[in-house]
């Protein structure tokens, strides 16, 4: 089957969304949240800015600006996301005059309405909540920002940081989930004393009912190689678990994210050394229990179930060519089809947090895709609109 991408920003520039574990649609799926930067060679620079705007998937190549941020990063945006609950609103993350990661609640056609602190990282699929964690403990600088200056302390306080739950009615916090706790419940509490501790990559379920993040160590913040341990919990903090410590991941896994059901993960996984399968696990029993969706494609990536679950996106990183593929799994058999191939291939010397991955995205109603790519050259936001039908071929 042919598939036909539009190039949905301008060319007059760099222009991408971030990551694959949100939407960047409004509930009409005609505007899609994007950043325009200047530059896709180098981590961004204390004070350099970003400019935050929308998309038209009604008109093609424009793009109108709305706000501006210091707080981006190529990987992941400055984490815009719409508030399902207040029409024409969204947040992004910026850095206030203190110093602060805060974001800014902005009201099309008013600008700016809120200031929330702490910062958001993600949105439940219900509108109700967010989950905020420390952008500053983050060492691996393309996940975080220029201003968000690492801390000097190895340990974050464990009894007063960790998850953070935000009520995005009243914009009330709490911390729902202590360091201290997950260092209780860690495999390997012993070797924690002496390692440089954080967090990251924090997502909800289907339901709005559970969270997964991820609690990561390493030796040397400045030179990040670290151990993962994937812990979930309830929006109280109860029915806490580590069902992904790192004794899985070693190399072999590269991507997670929740399923179709409240207590189901997809992830990525070499374990049999036959390439990247897509498996899905239930988070409730342990020892895990993998279950085969595909066989994938071979290299790792990105994968995200469409909102009826009976297909997903995944993509790839480069292949020796310089190429990354996407392609939309049927669930049900494993069978896939290509939609698209993008030519990546990098500046000599760019960082490695600095690349351009496709992070697929859906739409609400499954009929739109959008990716990143840099294959004309530029950094651009890309669309397809799936067919009715599709032709999925075996694995």
């Amino acid at each position: 089957m042919q598939f036909n991408w539009t190039k949905l920003s301008p060319d007059d520039g760099h222009y991408f969304f971030g990551y694959y574990d949100r939407c960047p649609w409004d509930g009409s799926e005609r505007y899609h949240l994007a950043l325009k930067v200047g530059q896709c060679e180098r981590l961004p620079l204390p004070g350099e800015t970003a400019e935050i705007g929308l998309l038209d998937r009604e008109n093609p190549g424009t793009f109108t600006p709305v706000a501006t941020t210091r707080a981006w990063c190529h990987q992941q945006g400055s984490m815009t996301l719409w508030l399902k609950n207040r029409p024409g609103c969204f947040g992004y993350n910026d850095i206030d005059e203190a110093g602060r990661v805060v974001t800014r609640i902005y009201q099309l056609g008013r600008g700016v309405v809120r200031t929330v602190f702490p910062a958001v990282y993600a949105i439940s699929p219900d509108g109700r909540w967010a989950v905020s964690l420390n952008f500053a403990r983050i060492p691996r600088r393309g996940y975080s920002y220029a201003e968000a200056y690492l801390p000097a302390e190895r340990h974050p306080d464990p009894d007063s940081e960790g998850i953070t739950l935000i009520d995005l009615g009243t914009f009330e916090s709490r911390l729902i989930v202590s360091y201290r706790r997950m260092m209780e419940l860690h495999p390997c509490r012993y070797e924690l004393d002496e390692l440089y501790l954080w967090l990251n990559h924090a997502i909800f379920n289907c339901d709005s009912t559970r969270l997964l993040w991820l609690f990561r160590q390493c030796q040397d913040e400045r030179r990040p190689r670290w151990k993962t341990f994937m812990y979930t919990s309830n929006l109280d903090g109860g029915e806490l678990r580590c069902p992904l410590p790192d004794f899985y991941w070693h190399g072999m896994i590269s991507h997670q994210i929740w399923g179709r059901t409240p207590n189901e993960i997809l992830i990525d996984a070499n374990w049999r050394g036959k390439g990247s399968e897509y498996l899905v696990f239930d988070e409730r029993e342990l020892p895990l229990r993998a279950e085969r969706i595909s066989a994938g494609q071979g290299p790792m990536g990105h994968l995200v179930f469409s909102p009826d679950g009976r297909t997903m996106l995944a993509d790839t990183y480069p292949d020796a060519d310089g190429r990354q593929y996407l392609a939309l799994v049927e669930a049900a058999t494993g069978k896939l089809v290509r939609l698209g191939s993008f030519l990546h291939r990098q500046p000599a010397g760019t960082p490695g947090d600095v690349r351009c991955d496709l992070h697929p995205r859906w739409s609400q109603s499954g009929r739109f895709v959008t990716v990143d790519s840099i294959d004309d050259g530029r950094r651009g936001v890309y669309l397809l609109e799936l067919p009715p039908e599709v032709d999925f071929l075996a694995v």
